[in-house]
């Protein structure tokens, strides 16, 4: 396997991550199953509230979401993600977020030579720990298997990361180390540009629609550990791509758990649209690191040291 088709599973395993929760590429509309419920739009819930403006009463509701995801700190998870370089990509998995972000998901889809890895027997497997991610190619793949000395799993160690992919590397590191789901809904809150939209069916739960827009420059200042000289080289890097803002949409149950996530963003490469569905929550996550007999450093193959 050459190091541009790793550096391509890289990517699709950090995307098929990001989907779940990382607001770093995302938001749009709501998909043609949701049922909408028609005049319960922001403008009309403001009677409700004393008189608070929308915003406000759209930003007290995502503060109770953050506080009841937060701690049920574990869901199934299910979503799509389209992006120029590597296709529609699916995930289904289930994310643990209560002490770091841990997860154990399977990827489909995706075109070219993604696609013959992804979409082999069972899917490509990915495991996600606090200090990298591992992903199965050899299940998949039996030739891939003998190009790693019959190994089957790749580990991406975060640190390694950061040092290859400069700025970028080191954000992604700080995101896929520390997201969960609460935060896109932080995001919008921080934004200050937050609607409720009006209430939907999601997957027959009854949920309320909030949708915003961030600015994603300094989304990464607010939500990273990055230093000053970071985030300036990072900012630098996506104006040159392109990427400014990006839209958040949000669907959140009577019970304060966020139920949906829609991300869109624009950039020099083109749209990037996910989906995701979480469901399930409290549920118990096993996410283990590969026996090490099994398991090849990205970092020692060829074109990625």
């Amino acid at each position: 396997m050459t190091g541009k088709s790793l550096r391509s599973v890289c990517a699709l395993a950090a995307a098929a991550f990001a989907l779940t929760s990382v607001a770093a590429c995302g938001g749009g509309k709501s998909d043609k199953s949701d049922k909408k419920d028609s005049g319960k739009a922001s403008s009309s819930a403001s009677s409700d509230n004393q008189g608070q403006s929308p915003v406000t009463q759209a930003i007290s509701a995502l503060r109770k979401a953050v506080t009841a995801t937060n701690g049920a700190h574990s869901a199934n998870v299910e979503g799509t993600t389209t992006m120029a370089a590597t296709g529609t990509m699916n995930m289904k998995g289930a994310l643990d977020w209560a002490a770091g972000v841990q997860g154990d998901v399977t990827i489909s889809g995706g075109q070219g030579a993604m696609a013959a890895l992804a979409n082999g027997p069972g899917g490509m497997h990915a495991r996600y720990l606090r200090d990298a991610y591992y992903v199965n190619l050899g299940e998949a793949s039996p030739q891939t298997a003998a190009q790693l000395g019959g190994k089957h799993w790749i580990k991406y160690d975060y640190d390694w990361m950061a040092k290859k992919l400069g700025p970028s590397g080191a954000y992604l590191k700080d995101q896929m180390q520390n997201n969960n789901p609460t935060r896109s809904m932080e995001l919008i809150i921080n934004s200050g540009d937050v609607r409720q939209v009006g209430t939907e069916t999601v997957r027959n739960v009854k949920a309320t629609h909030y949708s915003g827009t961030v600015d994603v420059s300094k989304m990464a200042e607010k939500q990273s550990s990055l230093s000053k000289d970071q985030l300036d080289q990072l900012k630098r890097q996506m104006e040159q791509a392109g990427a400014t803002t990006e839209q958040v949409d949000l669907w959140v149950s009577d019970d304060n758990l966020l139920v949906k996530k829609v991300e869109k963003a624009n950039g020099g490469s083109g749209t990037t649209e996910s989906t995701v569905y979480y469901s399930d929550y409290g549920t118990k996550v096993s996410a283990e690191a590969p026996a090490a007999d099994d398991t090849v450093d990205a970092a020692t193959l060829p074109g990625m040291g």
